[in-house]
């Protein structure tokens, strides 16, 4: 089996999409997916916090306009309909001040960066 992993540290709009599409597509594609949310994505997948990321530039202003579907669907859709799991840096939860019950229910347990790595080994590696 194919195994993707992707680390998400951008908050802005075209980061946050073009990982949540490479997460769907390897999902849906048969590849054990695992994602690794921290630093300025996290605050993203904070339940009652709907903040909205910023356009990094043209690309991001069209798919607001077009009404392209939103990152946050993607990824719950890669977890429910393929081999995707999605875990939330548990550093970036300490900094943050969020608990596991603050975040959107389809992400898994926190896991640290050590461990991350350790599951990423002899894996295709996509950052954000």
């Amino acid at each position: 089996m194919n195994k993707t992993c992707v680390v998400v540290v951008s908050g802005s709009l075209e980061r946050l999409q073009m990982a949540a599409m490479v997460t769907s597509v390897a999902a849906v594609s048969g590849h054990e997916t695992l994602v690794f949310l921290s630093m300025n994505a996290l605050p993203h997948f904070i339940k009652e916090k709907k903040i909205k990321a910023p356009a990094e530039g043209e690309m991001g202003k069209l798919m607001l306009e077009k009404k392209v579907p939103e990152f946050k669907t993607l990824f719950e859709q890669a977890v429910e309909l393929g081999d995707a799991r999605i875990y939330p840096c548990s550093m970036a939860m300490d900094v943050l001040g969020v608990e596991k019950r603050d975040l959107e229910a389809y992400l898994g347990e926190a896991t640290g960066l050590t461990k991350f790595l350790d599951d990423a080994k002899d894996s295709q590696v996509w950052t954000f």
